[in-house]
């Protein structure tokens, strides 16, 4: 147990969940954007969501029917405790981009939780009530939640019981996240997949995600280019997105070791062998949208990074 505070600020991060291949099981954390929530004691034992910020009016402040208003009340359920907890939630980026946006309001106000008790849990233990919040908006799974806590690039094997695991990060390797101006709602993305798959897709995708954990014990960049590509999700997926499979196909011919949709879409990212060609398949993807007519940004940020921390 550590010294409890009044008052404290949590970032955390955007996440790219699948990978491509590795549906509601792989999911990286990246520099920004991200969602910042400040937490503090208050008088009695209720959770209050005081103010959002950055959501355009679209998020409830209701604590019980917001990701980050149960991610409080779930943290203090697994504390075995209660108090009066005040939050406001400051959104950094555009819901249903497929960054994992309720993912990170979940795991800010988790973590910020956590520290007002002071540090009952450990920061592993502050998946499940993540899991929990992100069941409310988008299904049980922890391909978003665990890296925006946690940091870094995990494969989690199942969800109950919970089991993740941290995978190696090649060197230098480096990840571009392209966002165009269109959301893409996660219930529609999930409506698009298939009930079923082929024994052949399942034989391939099986291939291709342990080609990947070797790729990333071994850092042969080679090996993981060739694991990327997902038969399956990726392209029902990249057809709801305006320019999607024109833009995958972008970042390949700039020199991306393999790009698919982040989470849902309609972000798409690329892994990329070193920050300099990341910037050069950047600038494809975002011209490749455009040629969409679409408006997009794009954000660099090193493959291996930070989950949620303190301000």
């Amino acid at each position: 147990m550590g010294h409890s505070v009044d008052e404290i600020t949590v970032f955390a991060p955007a996440t790219v969940a699948n990978l491509g291949l590795g549906f509601d099981i792989l999911g990286l954390a990246v520099r920004e954007p991200g969602d910042t929530v400040t937490a503090r004691r208050v008088e009695g034992d209720e959770v209050v969501i005081s103010a959002i910020t950055g959501d355009d009016g679209k998020l409830p402040l209701e604590a019980s029917r917001n990701t980050a208003g149960i991610a409080v009340i779930e943290t203090l359920k697994a504390a075995g405790t209660t108090a009066g907890i005040e939050i406001e939630l400051h959104k950094s980026m555009p819901l249903g981009s497929g960054l994992g946006s309720s993912a990170a309001s979940a795991a800010a106000a988790a973590l910020a939780t956590n520290l007002l008790l002071g540090g009952p849990l450990r920061k592993q233990q502050l998946v499940t009530p993540c899991i929990e919040a992100e069941a409310a908006v988008a299904g049980r799974h922890a391909d978003n939640v665990g890296p925006a806590l946690l940091g870094g690039l995990l494969l989690i094997r199942s969800v109950e019981p919970l089991d993740i695991i941290r995978l190696p990060i090649p060197d230098g390797l480096t990840v571009v996240v392209v966002t165009p101006e269109y959301e893409l709602l996660t219930r529609d993305a999930r409506q698009a997949l298939p009930d079923q798959v082929s024994l052949g897709d399942l034989v391939r995708n099986t291939a291709n995600i342990a080609a990947l954990v070797s790729a990333c014990h071994s850092g042969d960049l080679s090996l993981m280019s060739r694991c990327v590509p997902d038969e399956v999700v990726t392209p029902r997926r990249a057809a709801l997105i305006p320019g999607g499979p024109q833009v995958i196909a972008a970042a390949l011919e700039a020199g991306a070791l393999g790009s698919s949709i982040s989470g849902s879409g309609p972000s798409i990212f690329a892994l990329c062998h070193s920050p300099r060609c990341a910037e050069e398949v950047g600038g494809a993807m975002v011209e490749a949208f455009h040629q969409a007519e679409m408006q997009a940004v794009s954000v660099i940020s090193p493959a291996d990074c930070p989950g949620a921390r303190p301000l």
